[in-house]
């Protein structure tokens, strides 16, 4: 079994140039990366062309429809976060109102609550 690990080793050496592999677990990666590299050549090898080229646009169209499916929903949740709560809206222009009437002064009272307010209801 050595014998056999020095001729792999001389192998390495002549594919991988620019880094030598130095450890066993190095080489135990290296050889499982290409152990799997070779299984799918191996079985791209035994699908007709034909077959690989239907597969490759099939799953483009199923990403493509996935997309759509994502950015509509991404569409829905803009619009229901930009949708005002009716209640809020009236408080909202109320509280307009009293600042053109001179009512709040934010000089003087600065918000705590930043410029927009979110409304809670709890289950009891």
């Amino acid at each position: 079994m050595a014998e056999n690990e020095q001729d792999i080793q001389v192998n390495l050496d002549e594919t991988t140039q620019e880094e030598p592999i130095e450890t066993p677990m190095e080489r135990f990666f290296y050889h499982q990366r290409r152990a799997l590299e070779e299984t799918g050549k191996a079985l791209e090898a035994l699908l007709p062309p034909d077959f690989r080229r239907h597969g490759g646009a099939a799953s483009k169209e199923f990403a493509r429809g996935f997309r759509v499916l994502v950015d509509a929903a991404i569409d829905e949740l803009k619009k229901v976060s930009e949708k005002e709560d009716p209640d809020e809206a009236a408080e909202t222009a109320e509280e307009a109102q009293a600042d053109d009437e001179g009512g709040n002064d934010d000089k003087d009272n600065p918000s705590t609550t930043g410029k927009t307010k979110v409304k809670v209801k709890l289950d009891d």
